[in-house]
C-alpha cells in the first residue's frame, strides 16, 4: 500500500537576482575587544562581496552591482555606496554603538555610455 500524500509539493521560485545579506552586527563582546570585532566584521563583509562577485553573471549583465544600507537599526538605515561600507563601520565604532545594521543586495548591472556632453567636458580637461 502506498500512503502518499495526494497534495503536490509546493515549489517556491528562487529569484537569483535578489541575493541579500541583512545582518545586525554587535560591537560589544565580553572577551573580544572592539577593534578586533571591527576587523572581523570588515573581513566578513569583504568575503561576502568577493563570493557574490564570483558568481556567474546573467546574460546581458556586465558586473555585479550592490545596493547597500547601513544604520543603527533596519528602520533608520540609510542608503550608502559599496565603497563607503568600511567608513560606515568605522563611524559606528567611533560613535561607540553597541550594534549596527548592514544590508547588501546583489543585483546585475550594466555599463552605460556617458552622454556626449560629459565626454566632451572630460576630454577638454
Amino acid at each position: 500500500m502506498n500512503n502518499a500524500d495526494p497534495t503536490p509539493a509546493v515549489i517556491i521560485p528562487v529569484t537569483p537576482f535578489k541575493i541579500t545579506m541583512k545582518k545586525t552586527f554587535k560591537l560589544t563582546h565580553p572577551k573580544i575587544k572592539t577593534p578586533q570585532l571591527v576587523v572581523a566584521i570588515k573581513h566578513e563583509v569583504r568575503k561576502y562581496l568577493r563570493r557574490e562577485r564570483r558568481k556567474n553573471l546573467p546574460e546581458k549583465a556586465d558586473f555585479w552591482d550592490f545596493d547597500c544600507r547601513c544604520g543603527v537599526d533596519e528602520a533608520s538605515s540609510e542608503v550608502i555606496h559599496v565603497s563607503d561600507i568600511d567608513k560606515a563601520i568605522d563611524q559606528a565604532e567611533s560613535k561607540q554603538l553597541e550594534s549596527f545594521y548592514l544590508e547588501i543586495l546583489a543585483k546585475p548591472g550594466r555599463r552605460r555610455k556617458k552622454p556626449r556632453e560629459e565626454q566632451q567636458i572630460n576630454a577638454e580637461d
